[in-house]
């Protein structure tokens, strides 16, 4: 069915979807760990999310590339799926990297998993939203490789996959609305949390959607390096939605027991409420 009428009378992100969107990441640290950048697991995940994603009703396709990393260069894959109103509309761009921190035995559940299992899950919500009154905006779903760095996050180390995504926007002189990073969402003990290298208009809001699901979010004192600020880097309007204080980043306790549905749930509520907002 044509994006254009999928669509909302009210916008809503179920119990369903929730349990959905931790099944997705439950499977994929059970069947791709570890899932580093440029590995043969690497690889598999992404075969996963193409298949998981496609079964999901998205039509997604693949984005190879190679980068050059510090551990030589790498072949990639992020996985991408559009949503189009028109070929002239703005788009509104959600983006998660899903694989995992080389060198740790971080399984990556919360750190990537979590956030591609709740971009495959609202891939499935937007089967069911229907209504009188389209959307006005396209929307990209971008799951990125090489986001996690292979020694230290450097101008050359890390975040490979978003780099190569923006500059792919640029390539395709896309106006881009908005562009929105989903890092680390499934913390069983969430705080949704804002970094301040995140555009200020979008960071209003977001603070507007979160008010009016009454989901809590902060704004945090300092800046994150992650996906989002390579979209900013190209002047895009790019703002992260990140649980930063989880004490099992990048460490083999970031397992699947310390992600909930219930932090999905809310996650995903704030997305579609954020999203309700911009695609109009």
């Amino acid at each position: 069915m044509p994006f254009s009428l999928l669509l909302a009378a009210a916008f809503a992100f179920t119990d369903a979807n929730a349990e959905a969107a931790y099944a997705y990441a439950s499977e994929l640290v059970e069947n791709c760990t570890p899932r580093d950048a440029g590995s043969v697991r690497g690889k598999r995940a992404a075969n996963w999310i193409l298949d998981k994603a496609s079964s999901a009703g998205l039509e997604v396709r693949r984005d190879a590339f190679t980068a050059d990393t510090p551990d030589g260069r790498k072949w990639m894959t992020n996985l991408v799926a559009e949503f189009k109103v028109r070929q002239d509309a703005d788009w509104v761009v959600l983006v998660s990297h899903y694989d995992t921190k080389p060198r740790t035995g971080c399984p990556g559940a919360n750190d990537g998993a979590s956030t591609t299992g709740l971009l495959i899950a609202l891939g499935e919500a937007l089967q069911n939203w229907r209504g009188a009154k389209p959307p006005q905006c396209n929307l990209m779903f971008v799951w990125t490789d090489g986001e996690e760095c292979m020694y230290a996050y450097t101008d050359s180390d890390g975040f490979w996959g978003a780099k190569h995504a923006a500059q792919s926007l640029k390539r395709r002189n896309l106006k881009i609305k908005a562009v929105i990073g989903l890092d680390m969402l499934g913390d069983a003990d969430l705080g949704i949390a804002m970094p301040e290298n995140s555009d200020a208009a979008l960071m209003d809001k977001v603070e507007a959607a979160a008010k009016r699901c009454q989901v809590e979010v902060k704004r945090m004192d300092g800046k994150v390096k992650d996906d989002h600020a390579q979209f900013a880097a190209l002047g895009y309007p790019a703002v992260d939605l990140i649980d930063f204080e989880y004490p099992y980043w990048h460490t083999p306790a970031d397992t699947i027991d310390h992600i909930s549905k219930d932090s999905l749930k809310t996650s995903g509520t704030l997305v579609v409420e954020l999203l309700s907002d911009l695609l109009q």
